[in-house]
């Protein structure tokens, strides 16, 4: 049954770039959401596998397939959102998957907190493909939806906002300037921070939504630390008025520190240990940012072993 109206409750946003392995999956759960009032714009970023071919065939009329030159996901989302028709925007990567009640329950935050900025469903988190756990998320909560009181401290073991799990409305998207072209990567962190600093949170205690972590980045190591090094230091102004902001940006720039000494970029992990606000990590975290390089490989190696063979520990807890 069709029921698109010219204004539809959500619109889904999903960027797709080579995910013809994922892509039929991502879509057909949308189409078994319990809460159908939603239009699917899927803005194609220079694909060049079989990923729009396989969601061309699908004959339903809140499906609209947009393509553009490949210029990342920033920009694919930027320019889904600006076609979309509905008052509040529902993201969705390419290789991620909604549970039938993810619409349902996000619509049900939305009622419940209409004036937030950020609405969140929790989610869980596939480390490999047979290992899945919740969200580690750092406050209590029950089976209650709520405001979330400091999102930043919320956010330093997994984040509270995850891109797949999140909904907001498409003037409060627009009015802090949307994602950031200019980043590669970190451009949904980048956004958060801004929702945060400006709205309130509301977060949804339901799992509705799986990530696959396992599946890997396309950017080389390198590129990738050293935007991330820059986008933790574009916060530098507000991070000193906002110890929750700085907290959460240290956590960040620790584990940059770990990523940049085990691909031998010496600079910038020294770089990195100087900006750290020691007082904001853990005795765990501590070690780690000191070992020397081969301790550190040979346990991440451990810890890898371990989540393939169903383990999971974090240096955060």
């Amino acid at each position: 049954m069709n029921v698109l109206n010219k204004e539809p409750f959500f619109s889904v946003v999903i960027p797709l770039y080579n995910k013809a392995n994922f892509i039929k999956d991502t879509i057909e759960s949308i189409f078994d959401q319990t809460f159908i009032d939603f239009e699917i714009i899927v803005i194609d970023d220079g694909s060049t596998d079989e990923s729009v071919k396989l969601i061309s065939k699908y004959n339903d009329d809140r499906l609209s397939i947009f393509t553009q030159k490949n210029a990342g996901a920033s920009i694919a989302r930027n320019n889904g959102i600006a076609k979309a028709k509905g008052k509040y925007i529902a993201l969705l990567d390419a290789d991620d998957y909604w549970y039938t009640n993810h619409l349902f329950e996000l619509n049900k935050l939305i009622l419940l907190y209409p004036n937030a900025g950020l609405y969140c469903n929790n989610y869980e988190v596939f480390y490999s493909e047979s290992l899945v756990k919740p969200a580690q998320l750092n406050f209590e909560y029950d089976k209650t939806c709520l405001i979330v009181k400091d999102f930043f401290k919320a956010s330093v073991t997994q984040p509270v906002a995850w891109t797949s799990a999140v909904g907001f409305t498409k003037a409060d998207f627009i009015s802090v300037a949307g994602f950031d072209s200019t980043l590669k990567t970190a451009q949904d962190l980048d956004l958060w921070i801004k929702m945060a600093l400006k709205f309130d949170v509301a977060f949804n205690p339901k799992i509705t939504m799986s990530y696959k972590l396992y599946i890997e980045d396309s950017l080389s190591a390198n590129e990738y630390n050293t935007i991330r090094y820059n986008f933790n230091n574009s916060y530098r102004e507000e991070e000193k008025s906002n110890p929750s902001l700085k907290l959460y940006l240290d956590i960040n720039r620790y584990a940059l520190a770990i990523r940049s000494l085990l691909n031998n970029e010496d600079d910038l992990y020294k770089k990195l240990k100087k900006e750290i606000d020691y007082k904001n990590l853990n005795f765990k975290q501590k070690l780690l940012l000191n070992f020397p390089k081969f301790l550190l490989r040979i346990s991440k190696k451990f810890h890898l072993f371990l989540m393939k063979n169903g383990f999971y520990f974090s240096a955060y807890k």
